[in-house]
């Protein structure tokens, strides 16, 4: 069974997982970039030959150790009972409940503190405030 958390437990967490999801973010968008740049060197190697296989190297070797720096953050996130739910928005929930059922507490970065929920089987679209 997860843990769950309350609102107050949710919110002492934030100053720990914010910076690992902000790194999270900006290794998923440098990720991108990098896959951008290996869908462009495949279009060049097909007229080019072979002489970007040493780029073409290289940018497999960092979308590589930027995949796995992202897991190992979502890991350490998850380590702690919060499940990681968008990389761009930096987007988690955390386990709760709420009128004895249990739900999401639903935060993303820029929120300065967890405000919202939405039921198990829904998402972020569903997010529903606490007060």
């Amino acid at each position: 069974m997860p843990r769950r958390f309350s609102r107050e437990e949710a919110d002492a967490l934030l100053p720990q997982i914010a910076p690992l999801l902000t790194q999270i973010r900006d290794l998923n968008r440098k990720n991108d970039n990098t896959r951008s740049a290996v869908k462009e060197l495949q279009s060049t190697l097909k007229t080019n030959g072979h002489s970007l296989d040493v780029d073409m190297a290289r940018l497999s070797q960092a979308l590589q150790n930027t995949g796995a720096a992202i897991n190992e953050l979502i890991e350490r996130v998850a380590s702690v009972g919060v499940e990681v739910k968008d990389l761009e928005m930096g987007l988690v929930d955390f386990p709760g409940e709420r009128d004895g059922r249990e739900v999401y507490l639903c935060w993303k970065l820029g929120e300065e503190r967890v405000s919202f929920w939405h039921d198990l089987n829904t998402g972020y679209a569903s997010r529903q405030p606490l007060d």
